[in-house]
């Protein structure tokens, strides 16, 4: 079993940048790919970024070059930097895990990301 805690997201403009965190605990975090997604209101579940336990990443393409996942596996904790912030960008986050990547199975309660223009 691994449990996942979301934190740092808030209300900012549009332009600004936060970071999210993900601490993990219960298993070998380094062992799991971790991802983050994002659900808007009224719309389905998105995947947003991903990082492999060897820090191979992946993004959808409307956050490249602005979103920044990475790990750090000495204190279990998965990151999403996100600059250049959009109100399009607008949603709940959520962290999850997985023993591979694109198939997660533990997934954290999601943390609000509000950009207002």
């Amino acid at each position: 079993q691994v449990q996942l805690a979301e934190s740092g997201g808030g209300l900012v403009q549009a332009g600004d940048s936060l970071r999210l965190s993900c601490a993990a605990s219960g298993r070998t975090f380094s062992n799991y790919a971790m991802a983050w997604f994002r659900q808007a209101p009224g719309k389905e579940r998105e995947f947003v970024a991903d990082i492999s336990w060897t820090r191979v990443t992946t993004y959808t393409s409307s956050v490249k070059g602005r979103f920044t996942i990475s790990r750090d596996n000495a204190k279990n904790t998965v990151y999403l930097q996100m600059n250049g912030l959009k109100p399009e960008d607008t949603a709940v986050y959520y962290c999850a895990a997985g023993l591979r990547l694109s198939s997660y199975s533990y997934w954290g309660q999601g943390t609000q990301v509000t950009v207002s223009s």
